[in-house]
């Protein structure tokens, strides 16, 4: 199958349930549904942000992308380097070697996510390493021409540095060349901003959207922010409960919003004009748990549109409602 018009990433049917309970000889009976029938394209050079409350499953999604979790079902397709889509959901061993420099993953946290026994150089080489490129000296160099790209430079003066040396925003920035060292092709990034300073955090966005313009990487924007949504991803897709309930062009979402649980998410973000009011959505309780969740629509119990239709019909199915807007709704 070839990418003339295809997909970098095209994702399909992917479900991840943790068990619950169980032990020594015994089978668990309960299953959290992390992850729950999800299907989504991003194209290349593109980006998709994925948002939502905790808990509803986007950095488990992240994670299930770069195979740092195994699939319980679903298919994730992504081209290698013959342009052909190849489903890599339950691929193991030897076989991941050449995945791993396709796809690459920047974590949220830059403390922890960076070893402090490791100078800098170290971490960012590393990935060289692991995939055999270069030798000793072109490793040197392609790590410093990368965290001269990066804004820490002289490159000279952090390369042999240790990350309790540096600020969260220059970390944050060895995250970012560490993922791109190996040239991929696609990108998870889980909130990589939110751990940072405000003063910092447009500096760090600008620089991926220029690094994914230059080197044209596809991102997945894990994010719970979205006003960050809207300046880094070209569709979004909001997530509850393990489902993406609505997905559409960033200012297509953000200024038509269909779906209930996607209005409430906006008329909660502040507006700094006290002139301006915003509609407020009212919808009920607490996010529901995401153990073995009834088969009905997963916002049912929070939903100021539910009725019978949506509790004795199972969970909705995304519907195109034009203009690649898709919602999982009976009720718009």
């Amino acid at each position: 199958m070839t990418t003339t018009n295809s997909p970098l990433l095209k994702v399909s049917g992917l479900k991840k349930y943790f068990p619950v309970g169980g032990g020594f000889l015994r089978k668990p009976h309960n299953f959290i549904h992390a992850v729950d029938d999800l299907n989504f394209e991003i194209p290349s050079g593109g980006s998709m942000g994925l948002v939502g409350e905790s808990g509803c499953g986007k950095t488990t999604t992240g994670k299930l992308l770069v195979r740092l979790y195994e699939p319980t079902d679903g298919h994730i397709l992504i081209q290698d380097e013959q342009g052909n889509l190849e489903d890599i959901a339950y691929r193991k061993g030897a076989s991941m070697k050449a995945f791993r420099r396709r796809v690459q993953m920047i974590f949220q946290d830059p403390y922890e996510s960076l070893n402090p026994r490791r100078t800098i150089y170290d971490t960012v080489a590393e990935p060289l390493a692991v995939q055999g490129i270069g030798n000793i000296s072109e490793r040197e160099e392609r790590v410093a021409t990368l965290l001269e790209r990066v804004g820490l430079t002289p490159a000279t003066s952090f390369m042999f540095r240790f990350p309790h040396e540096l600020s969260g925003g220059q970390r944050q920035r060895i995250a970012i060349a560490r993922a791109l060292v190996v040239n991929p092709s696609f990108i998870v990034a889980d909130e990589p901003t939110s751990m940072l300073d405000v003063s910092i955090r447009t500096g760090v966005m600008n620089l991926m959207m220029e690094l994914a313009a230059e080197m044209n990487v596809s991102y997945l924007y894990i994010t719970h922010d979205l006003a960050v949504a809207r300046y880094m991803c070209d569709t979004i897709g909001v997530m509850y409960l393990g489902k993406i309930v609505e997905q559409a062009p960033t200012e297509e979402l953000l200024h038509q919003p269909q779906h209930p649980y996607t209005r409430a998410l906006i008329s909660a973000v502040p507006i700094p004009d006290p002139r301006i009011k915003r509609q407020v959505i009212d919808i009920k309780g607490g996010i529901s748990a995401p153990i073995d969740p009834p088969p009905h629509c997963r916002f049912y119990a929070r939903c100021p549109l539910a009725d019978e239709t949506c509790r004795d019909r199972p969970h909705p199915p995304l519907q195109d409602k034009g203009n690649g807007h898709l919602v999982a709704c009976y009720k718009v």
